[in-house]
C-alpha cells in the first residue's frame, strides 16, 4: 500500500474531516445511478442505486459487484462513495475496473421514502440481508464484496460476523469504522469542542433527515416512535446522543433489541469491534488516526484474526484521506488517496482469489407477493420501483451535511 501524504493545506484530522463536508464535489466523480425501490415484510422500503446503467452499458451477469453501505444520513450522493465508484465502476478503457455497483440507501435517507416507523441505526444488519438477497438473486454468478463507510461500516462488519461462513459477500473493506460506539460517544460529549462542532451536527443532520419525513410518519398508525418525535424537535441543538435518546434507541430497528432504555445500552450492542473475531471472509479495515470522530481500534482483534487486516494511515481525518491539490484551484477539489488502495483491494478479492463462495438459497413467493427465502421467510422483498435514474452529483441531503 502506497504511503499516504496530506494535502498540505488540509494537515490535521479536524481540517481533513472538515473538508469532507466544505469541499465542492459536484464536478467531479459524475455518477448516474439506476434506482430500483424495494419493499420489505415489515413495511420498509430499501433504495438500491445500481452503476452503471442498464442504458449506459450492459454488463455481463459474472461482473463482480461491489455493495456499498453509506455513512450516517448519508446515500449514493456522497462524495467519498462517488470517489471509489467512479474508479471501479469505470471501463478498462478508461482506466477502471469495469465492475457493477450498488449503493444500498438506508431507510429515509437519499430520497428514499420512509414508509415505516422503522428507522436505521449502525448496529441493525437485517436491512442489508435482505439488499443481499435481491441482489444475489438478480445476479447469480457475481461476486460480491462489500464497501463501508463509517456508520456503514460498523454495519458491514457486525453483518460478517454475525453471518460467518454463511456471508453472501466474498469479501469486504470498511473505511472510516468506528468500532466502539461507546467510546466514541464518550468523547463526542465530554469535551465542549467536539460535542458542539461534531455531535451537534450530526445530531442535527439525523434531524433534519428525521423533518423530511415528518408528513408521512403522520399518516402511519401510531408506533413507540410517535411520541419522541415532538420532544426530539423540542432539543435546541441536540447532540447526537440526544437524538438517539428519542430516535435511533426507539426506532432503529426490529424489536427485539429495540428499543434501548438508553443511548449507552444502545452504543454498547452496537459495537462492532466485538466482531472482529467471527469475521470468515477477507476484510480490509482502513482509519486514520488523527480521526477526530474514531477513538478506539481493535488492533489486539484484527492481529488475531486470520481475516482480517486493519491498515491505520497517520493523517486523513474521518473518511477523509485527501492528497495533492491546490488550495486555490477552486473548481477541482484534490482527490482521496484511499480510492487507489481500495481498489486494489476490490480488485484482488474478486480476481485473484478462487470461484465465489457458493451460499445456497431457494427463493419462494408468499402471500402478500414477497420473494422470501423458504428458512428465513422474514428476509424477503418485493420490487416497488424500477430504473429510476438518479444523479449522483446531486444535492440529497436538503440542508444536512454532506460527507460525515
Amino acid at each position: 500500500m502506497q504511503d499516504y501524504k496530506p494535502t498540505w493545506w488540509l494537515p490535521g484530522g479536524h481540517l481533513q474531516t472538515a473538508f469532507c463536508v466544505a469541499g465542492d464535489f459536484t464536478k467531479v466523480d459524475e455518477i448516474l445511478y439506476e434506482r430500483t425501490l424495494i419493499s420489505i415484510p415489515d413495511g420498509g422500503t430499501l433504495g438500491l442505486d445500481f452503476t452503471p446503467r442498464t442504458q449506459d452499458l450492459e454488463l455481463p451477469p459474472e461482473t463482480p459487484i461491489v455493495v456499498v453501505l453509506h455513512g450516517l444520513s448519508g446515500g449514493s450522493h456522497e462524495s467519498y462513495v462517488r470517489s471509489i465508484l467512479s474508479q471501479v465502476c469505470a471501463s478498462p478503457a478508461n482506466g477502471g475496473l469495469g465492475y457493477r455497483a450498488v449503493v444500498v440507501n438506508f431507510r429515509g435517507c437519499a430520497g428514499v421514502p420512509l414508509t415505516s416507523p422503522q428507522f436505521y441505526s449502525a448496529g441493525h444488519t437485517e436491512d442489508i440481508r435482505i439488499a443481499l438477497s435481491y441482489i444475489q438473486k438478480t445476479y447469480p454468478r457475481a461476486r460480491l464484496t462489500g464497501l463501508g463507510f463509517s456508520l456503514g461500516a460498523n454495519v458491514l462488519v457486525r453483518y460478517l460476523g454475525e453471518e460467518g461462513e454463511k456471508s453472501r459477500l466474498d469479501a469486504g473493506c470498511a473505511l472510516g469504522c468506528p468500532w466502539n460506539l461507546v467510546d466514541n460517544s464518550k468523547n463526542l460529549e465530554g469535551s465542549f469542542f467536539y460535542r458542539n462542532v461534531y455531535s451537534r451536527a450530526m445530531g442535527g443532520n439525523l434531524l433534519k433527515l428525521l423533518s423530511r419525513h415528518l408528513k408521512t410518519l403522520a399518516k402511519l398508525p401510531p408506533s413507540r416512535l410517535t411520541p419522541h418525535i415532538p420532544k426530539a424537535f423540542s432539543l435546541r441543538s441536540p447532540t447526537l446522543k440526544q437524538v438517539d435518546a428519542h430516535l435511533t434507541i426507539i426506532a432503529g430497528g426490529h424489536s427485539p433489541p429495540f428499543p434501548f432504555p438508553s443511548p449507552d445500552e444502545y452504543y454498547e450492542w452496537a459495537r462492532s469491534d466485538t466482531h472482529v473475531g467471527m469475521v470468515r471472509v477477507p476484510l480490509l479495515a482502513i482509519n486514520a488516526a488523527d480521526d477526530p470522530i474514531v477513538r478506539t481500534l481493535p488492533v489486539e482483534a484484527a492481529l488475531e484474526s486470520k481475516c482480517v487486516v486493519l491498515a491505520v494511515t497517520p493523517k486523513g481525518g474521518h473518511l477523509g484521506w485527501f492528497e495533492g491539490g491546490s488550495p486555490f484551484r477552486r473548481t477541482r477539489p484534490p482527490p482521496r488517496w484511499i480510492r487507489k488502495p481500495v481498489s486494489e483491494w476490490i480488485q484482488g478479492t474478486c480476481e485473484v482469489l478462487n470461484s465465489r463462495r457458493e451460499v445456497s438459497s431457494e427463493w419462494v413467493e408468499d402471500e402478500n407477493g414477497f420473494t422470501v427465502e423458504r428458512e428465513k421467510r422474514h428476509i424477503g422483498f418485493r420490487v416497488h420501483t424500477l430504473h429510476e435514474t438518479v444523479i449522483g452529483t446531486a444535492d440529497e441531503a436538503q440542508g444536512g451535511l454532506q460527507g460525515l
